[in-house]
């Protein structure tokens, strides 16, 4: 197949580029986005049309969903695949994800659950993977001092999002609706696996909070419009995400070692930051040569696995991740990583593989050998033209693996 891959310069787009052509297919791409971030959607759309223009393809793809790809997609009567990684994707609140050639895959089942109803012949169910081979051989050149230096009990690899929360920007709130909004966050950040915010949230509240928050997002023209979706997804969510990883830095950094590698502000936490680390060359060191590698997936991924999962084990390294719906959909907990519930669960079990190495490193061997096999690139892609071709029937990939 030829294959035209329109990047903005995500992470994950090497991997794709690899993954398609060790499946025998020719790659082509259009970069300028990743060079101009703030190229307009009019000029990616003469980018693309001129593209088409000029050579034949069998599908475009993209990482997220671009609404704009889609409908010259859907003019050319060309099928558009993308594969979201991010949560929330606000993109998919647009009426173009309804167009008959999208094929749409969502990494999150609610994700899924939520956006499937308004096209469901044309949007999937699909994971995300790693490339074991990759990390493989930059691990396999680290130097001593390399191992050294990355070496550690317990790290995490990411931001607190601190600097991350647009919820910061709320300015003289009502006391009712900052105490409010207050106790249904702590509350949520203590529950794994069920959101429910936007339940808790009423009109009047929304409403309120649009008042009092500047420049409070206003979707484009020919978006969906939800304002409660809105102040879940984009400014409650992310501020639980920074008081959870906060709390988690203190309540680990009073016990034991940690080694955050971040470009947050970590003054007052009891941690040792090591900065920001190079997402190619050391990040898989980091994750191979830790002894428990955390994962605190961020409150808007509602019941999906973050790459950072795949990744870990990818590079061989133990997992301790919060517990998430998917989990055991694609891994077995206690066999290829393992899980946490809460914090005294989150304690004892650090306490435990810290000092069971045997079954820390089984542990580890075991979720590599599962992603090398089951979550690689390759894998994960013929499994995604399977179904935007209508190879396989359903639209949920349990039975494709």
């Amino acid at each position: 197949m030829n294959i035209l891959i329109y990047r903005y310069g995500s992470i994950c787009e090497p991997d794709v580029i690899t993954g398609f052509e060790e499946l025998g297919n020719h790659v082509h791409e259009i970069t300028a986005e990743i060079y101009n971030k703030d190229l307009l959607p009019s000029e990616g759309v003469t980018l693309l049309k001129n593209e088409l223009l000029a050579h034949s393809y069998d599908f475009v793809f993209s990482i997220n969903f671009f609404p704009f790809i889609s409908e010259v997609c859907n003019i050319f009567q060309i099928r558009y695949l993308c594969w979201t990684v991010d949560s929330p994707v606000m993109e998919l609140y647009s009426y173009s994800i309804k167009n008959p050639w999208n094929r749409i895959f969502l990494f999150d089942l609610a994700q899924y659950n939520e956006f499937s109803p308004k096209n469901p012949d044309c949007i999937f169910h699909l994971p995300l993977a790693s490339n074991p081979a990759r990390w493989k051989r930059v691990i396999s050149h680290a130097t001593p001092a390399d191992i050294r230096r990355f070496s550690s009990d317990i790290s995490f690899v990411g931001s607190l999002y601190t600097e991350k929360s647009p919820y910061d920007r709320l300015q003289n709130p009502p006391a009712y609706l900052s105490g409010y909004l207050d106790g249904i966050m702590a509350a949520q950040s203590k529950i794994y696996g069920y959101p429910f915010l936007e339940e808790l949230l009423t009109d009047e509240m929304v409403a309120e909070f649009r008042k009092h928050l500047p420049g409070f997002y206003t979707p484009p023209e020919n978006f969906t419009q939800d304002d409660r979706i809105a102040m879940a997804r984009i400014y409650l969510e992310p501020k639980i995400s920074a008081m959870e990883r906060v709390a988690t830095m203190k309540l680990l950094g009073a016990h034991y070692s940690i080694q955050l590698y971040t470009g947050s502000d970590t003054a007052g936490l009891p941690v040792y930051n090591c900065g920001l680390v190079k997402t190619l060359t050391e990040m898989p060191l980091v994750f191979h040569y830790s002894k428990i590698n955390l994962n605190i997936t961020s409150k808007s991924i509602h019941d999906g696995l973050p790459l950072r999962i795949f990744d870990v084990l990818g590079c061989g390294g133990f997992l301790l991740t919060n517990y998430q719906t998917e989990l055991a959909q694609w891994f077995t907990p206690g066999r290829d990583l393992e899980c946490y519930t809460g914090e005294d669960d989150l304690l004892e079990k650090v306490d435990y593989y810290l000092t069971h190495e045997k079954d820390r490193t089984e542990i580890a061997h075991n979720g590599y050998e599962t992603v090398k096999k089951y979550h690689n690139y390759p894998e994960r892609l013929l499994q995604m033209i399977s179904l935007a071709y209508g190879i396989s029937s359903g639209n949920d990939t349990e039975g494709v693996l």
